[in-house]
């Protein structure tokens, strides 16, 4: 159902803040995570609300999104996300746009600020409002650096939509970026924008899911052998750039290198987000069991497809670790969900983890091969205390730095400073 108005509420200038947000897909994924966080921030703070969106799934989807007091608009689903398996990149901004251009020219929807995020092609039709409205870009990545170009083709497509993200992201009145490492990537590649400012927003983490008391959550029964002593977990989407295989590689090394006694208590639970439309989704899937299978390891592990809220949290508090592969990571928000849980984290020692994991404190900054990553797993089996030691101070760390709290007061700041 589409809304045709928010209710006004009272602030201090007469009314409150009214805040669209504007997102491609509203699935499962970290960058979807933010924004269903940001949107529950500032509806917190008295901001009134919607998301609007080119797919909603109500059974692939963050539980706060089926919330009626948040609510979710989608438009354009009609238009295709691939041409043939091809072009993702340009039907991803033709989606955007037509939802933008829906938003102003058909919702009748009065509003204050746009928050939008991952694609800044709508920026312009934004600007077509006939009243002005500020325009709130949040940068989790330059999108040009997400994929490569092998081929003269490619770089061919690839060079007017680069051309484009440049351009439209410099058109928002405001930049926030996720990490002081997107914000030093960010002006490494937009060269033409290096006199805009970029404020650093961390991704907090909303702790109402992750403190459900014990025997109110659910439990790992069914998911790993009874007899597992040192649970292990990588959790991340299905996608070849996350490198999920350099976790099965580091389990396979720590096996050769323990005990058989050890060995038969070490087990890997590969989660994460899983769409089957999602051609590489399916495809990654296939390889990840092919090489378990090459790897001998299909006894000790598990593979799980978009797990409930529920399942992950109770993997977190059970694993002895997250396996974190992914290299150059912008931010990455399972670092910080593990730690809360008072997990540690092996990491690969780039991007975003230099920010959020202390090395040594909360967990190990590795090399990405699977030797490194099997030595640290290595020290949490050897030494059974370092789990609780490095379990107390993540949660401390999370607290300190990523708290929902310090998020929403900083954001709803920005989007006051605009409204204004």
């Amino acid at each position: 159902m589409l809304l045709t108005s928010l209710p006004t509420t009272q602030f201090r200038h007469g009314r409150m803040v009214r805040v669209v947000f504007l997102h491609p897909d509203l699935g499962i994924g970290g960058a979807e995570r933010l924004v269903v966080d940001a949107a529950v921030a500032l509806k917190s703070k008295g901001c009134d609300v919607q998301i609007w969106t080119a797919h909603h799934d109500p059974t692939h989807c963050f539980s706060e999104t089926l919330d009626p007091d948040l609510p979710v608009v989608c438009v354009g689903d009609w238009l295709p996300t691939s041409v043939f398996g091809y072009l993702h990149a340009l039907c991803a901004y033709l989606r955007m746009i037509y939802v933008a251009f829906y938003l102003v020219f058909f919702s009748g929807l009065e509003y204050d600020v746009v928050f939008c995020d991952q694609v800044s092609v709508c920026i312009p039709v934004l600007r077509l409002s006939r009243h002005r409205k500020k325009v709130l870009f949040y940068c989790h990545f330059p999108d040009q650096l997400l994929t490569q170009r092998k081929s003269a083709l490619k770089k061919l497509y690839r060079a007017p939509i680069d051309f484009l993200e440049e351009r439209t992201t410099g058109m928002a009145d405001m930049i926030l970026v996720n990490s002081q490492f997107t914000a030093g990537v960010f002006r490494e590649t937009f060269r033409s924008l290096k006199g805009v400012q970029t404020d650093v927003l961390y991704p907090s983490l909303n702790t109402r899911t992750f403190d459900r008391p014990p025997a109110e959550a659910e439990g790992t029964e069914g998911l790993v052998p009874e007899r597992t002593s040192h649970l292990f977990l990588s959790l991340n989407r299905y996608e070849r750039k996350k490198n999920l295989g350099l976790a099965l590689q580091a389990l396979a090394a720590l096996r050769s290198v323990l005990t058989p006694g050890q060995r038969a208590g070490v087990h890997l639970v590969v989660a994460g987000g899983y769409d089957d439309r999602v051609g590489e989704n399916v495809e990654h899937y296939a390889e990840l069991k092919e090489l378990a299978s090459q790897l001998h390891l299909e006894d000790c592990v598990t593979f799980l497809r978009s797990p409930s809220d529920s399942v992950k949290v109770a993997l977190l508090r059970a694993c002895h670790a997250v396996l974190y592969t992914p290299n150059r990571e912008h931010f990455g928000i399972v670092p910080v969900e593990a730690m809360y849980c008072r997990c540690p984290v092996i990491a690969v020692r780039s991007g975003g983890p230099l920010e959020s994991v202390a090395d040594g404190e909360t967990g190990f900054l590795c090399e990405p091969t699977a030797e490194a990553f099997s030595q640290a797993m290595e020290k949490l089996v050897a030494e059974p205390r370092l789990r609780g030691d490095m379990g107390r101070a993540g949660r401390k760390r999370v607290q300190d730095k990523f708290s929902l709290q310090a998020f929403s007061q900083q954001l709803h700041g920005y989007i006051v400073s605009l409204s204004q």
